[in-house]
């Protein structure tokens, strides 16, 4: 079994299911209206209201076979699965686990560790920007309206998504088919784009992400290089 709740508004979805989860049974909540999200390493995601979802769902860690750089993966492709199909557009993953439409990003995740009443639980939050038009102060943002063209629902896009995402998070792979899936639709792999190191800008080309959560990139100043996030930065 697992719940679905709706919250009209709230600071963050992340910190709000805490208090909502239910021990025998999934929870997920979800809101139109986040005022005070987090995004990965400390970065923001704020939703405008009733344009764009914020999602948040626990699940035991002990009913997670894989490692936490894996679920992350797979948290991506699962997203990645679902916007393709309801999109018929071309979804990738920007390494480590933005979702982007045609050149554009429509979502990024964080996964937590919590603890409630001395189980062990991660929390995956995902924003989805849906219906939001206006991306002028953020050129490399768009939404599933904006670069797509497709208008949906937000309610019935919830439910399925939820509906989805279940149903995916219930059955996971093992670790090298995650790592084979993820490594296929990743943003711009084996294209030259150009990164930023330190400062200093120079072309590489992505060559995969590995099973510890680290990219290698051919760079053409120093040759193959891995990075975790944040150690450098894709300006396309």
């Amino acid at each position: 079994m697992n719940r679905l709740i709706h919250l009209g508004n709230c600071f963050s979805t992340q910190d709000e299911i805490i208090n909502l989860i239910n021990e025998d049974e999934t929870t997920a909540v979800f809101t139109f209206n986040q005022t005070k999200g987090r995004g990965q390493y400390g970065n923001s995601w704020e939703v405008i209201p009733d344009q764009n979802l914020a999602y948040s769902v626990a699940v035991k860690t002990d009913e997670v076979s894989i490692s936490g750089v894996c679920l992350n993966y797979y948290t991506a492709i699962i997203v990645r699965d679902f916007l393709d199909n309801l999109t018929k557009a071309n979804a990738c993953i920007k390494w480590p686990n933005d979702i982007i439409l045609n050149g554009k990003k429509v979502c990024g995740m964080l996964t937590e560790k919590r603890k409630k009443n001395n189980v062990d639980y991660y929390i995956i939050g995902i924003g989805i920007n849906i219906l939001q038009k206006d991306f002028s102060n953020l050129p490399k943002a768009g939404s599933i309206l904006s670069v797509t063209g497709v208008n949906v629902d937000l309610m019935e896009f919830v439910r399925d998504f939820h509906t989805y995402f279940i149903s995916r998070i219930t059955n996971i792979p093992d670790e090298e088919k995650i790592l084979e899936e993820y490594n296929s639709h990743l943003f711009r792999k084996n294209e030259v784009s150009v990164f930023q190191k330190n400062g200093i800008r120079q072309n590489g080309i992505i060559k995969y992400a590995d099973i510890n959560g680290f990219l290698l990139i051919d760079l053409e100043n120093e040759g193959v290089q891995k990075f975790f996030h944040k150690e450098i930065e894709m300006l396309y």
